[in-house]
């Protein structure tokens, strides 16, 4: 019988040699030598390419930007994040919500930042002092490094395992049932054809945004100063909908038995068509369609490593030169904003990438205002409260500061940062950031080992739980947090509604 508590190296990474070692029947697969030495080889490129050669072009960019301290800190912060993505993605394990957290930050608070910094513009004004901005980048930096300390934290403690009931019994991890998995497919495809039948049929799907935004403001289920309504209307037409895809597409890309079933290769092709109705990028948000594609290609390659690091590298490449013109379908006709650009970084100081600037902004606005000592983030997690019923509750975090700025488009970030800062300040913030870096790292622990131990069939819930998560901590990031709050409290209540748990005999090998 193997100890309870074993060290977390152990369980990361088993390293037994001999009949039960890497390639025997009891250890993992060996991991192949060609790819070692093709990590080693692209180390040195791709760690000098992140944190020096990206960062050296972008600072000899002409512009009007003067190199204070506020330049300083942000080559700091850029070069920071560039080694912490280069470390995701030439590790030997898969860390999904980590690796997704070092992407989103290397590009949204450093690699864009910077350029603005460099050439001297930002998308959205900054009202406040310069001082404002220095401090703003600081506490990034400060954020990072305690996200850092939570990650290494979670890393030395071992996972402990479930003490056996009366019965010589522990409960297993969690599972989808198979016939609440089977409800589950018949609630998304009944919410999003009333979704579909809400806004008037198919082809609205397939129109704008903007056109979209104005059919669901004309449905009634947008009520006088709440979208409490629009988020559920949304929410259950969408969430359900890629869950089951998921759950779906992991069983037939984990099983032989599964693919040889022509109604569960039914099910998953009517699951598709639904998803790229309800999901398709034309209609839903740049970083909703983000979610589905890394929630997707995670789920159906489970193992992949090769998948994992390349989606981290490509994310790199498309968030630079895609993803700001990936807005092409947003508004109508005539209405479309023009994307004229001279290089490259131009479209990161003049749309998408205001977080910097707007936790600047943010800064400005405390020190008028005040913290507001949880008040936000109450507002948050109680976002399914309609206005009717809570008259002082609070707005997005991103639109109280663009409305005390005086601007008239109010659809601005507020990243996470901002959200621990509006209400608990550098203390709040620092903690905040170390928790999400704690339980980023036990998640991804404990996806590896539910990826590992999983065998065929509807599969572990976090297997599921965990891509998803990756996908959305994009949107997370971005915030603000009220306005990600829907979909995933809507995606937590149908995953515990499908999950069961199975029982092991104590002393048994997993």
């Amino acid at each position: 019988m193997t100890s309870v508590h074993t060290s977390a190296r152990e369980q990361a990474a088993p390293t037994v040699t001999g009949p039960r070692g890497p390639g025997g029947p009891g250890g993992p697969p060996e991991r192949p030598i060609a790819w070692s030495m093709l990590s080693r080889a692209l180390s040195v490129p791709l760690i000098l390419g992140l944190v020096c050669f990206l960062p050296a072009v972008i600072a000899a960019q002409p512009g009007s930007g003067v190199r204070d301290t506020a330049y300083w800190l942000q080559l700091v912060l850029t070069s920071y994040a560039g080694a912490r993505l280069a470390t995701m993605i030439l590790s030997t394990r898969r860390r999904l919500l980590q690796g997704v957290f070092w992407m989103f930050v290397y590009i949204a608070m450093g690699v864009a930042p910077f350029a603005q910094v460099v050439i001297g513009q930002t998308p959205t004004p900054m009202v406040g002092p310069r001082q404002d901005l220095v401090t703003a980048i600081a506490m990034v930096l400060v954020g990072c490094a305690a996200y850092d300390l939570g990650a290494l934290l979670a890393s030395r403690r071992p996972l402990r395992r479930r003490a056996p009931s009366a019965r010589g019994a522990v409960s297993g991890p969690a599972v989808a049932h198979p016939l609440r998995l089977r409800l589950l497919v018949l609630l998304a495809f009944t919410a999003s054809a009333f979704y579909v039948l809400k806004l008037g049929g198919p082809s609205v799907f397939f129109a704008s945004r903007q056109e979209i935004n104005e059919t669901v403001a004309a449905s009634g289920v947008v009520t006088e100063g709440s979208n409490v309504g629009s988020a559920f209307l949304k929410g259950f037409g969408q969430v359900p909908a890629l869950l089951a895809l998921l759950f779906y597409t992991r069983r037939l890309a984990t099983s032989y038995r599964a693919r040889r079933r022509p109604s569960t290769v039914l099910v998953w092709v009517a699951l598709a068509a639904l998803n790229l109705l309800v999901n398709n990028p034309v209609s839903n948000a740049r970083y909703w369609f983000l979610t589905v594609v890394v929630a997707f290609v995670f789920a159906a390659f489970p193992s992949s490593a090769a998948v994992y690091r390349t989606v981290l590298t490509a994310g790199v490449v498309g968030a630079l030169v895609l993803f700001p013109y990936a807005d092409r379908f947003r508004y109508e006709e005539g209405s479309q904003r023009s994307v004229q650009s001279a290089s490259v970084f131009d479209p990161l100081v003049t749309k998408d990438y205001d977080q910097m600037v707007m936790f600047a902004n943010t800064i400005s606005w405390v020190d008028t205002r005040g913290h507001t000592y949880g008040r936000q983030l109450a507002g948050s997690g109680l976002f399914f409260v309609p206005r009717a019923v809570w008259s002082g509750k609070p707005e997005d975090t991103g639109v109280r500061v663009g409305q005390w700025m005086g601007l008239r488009m109010t659809n601005l970030s507020a990243p996470l940062w901002t959200e621990f800062w509006v209400d608990l300040g550098a203390a709040g913030m620092i903690g905040g950031m170390a928790l999400i870096g704690y339980g980023s790292a036990r998640t991804d622990r404990r996806y590896a080992l539910a990826v590992t131990r999983a065998g065929p069939g509807p599969g572990s819930v976090l297997a599921i739980a965990a891509p998803l998560i990756a996908g959305y901590t994009f949107i997370l990031l971005r915030g603000p947090l009220l306005q990600a709050a829907g979909k995933l409290a809507i995606a937590a209540l149908c995953l515990v509604a499908i999950s069961t748990y199975r029982e092991r005999r104590a002393g048994r090998r997993r």
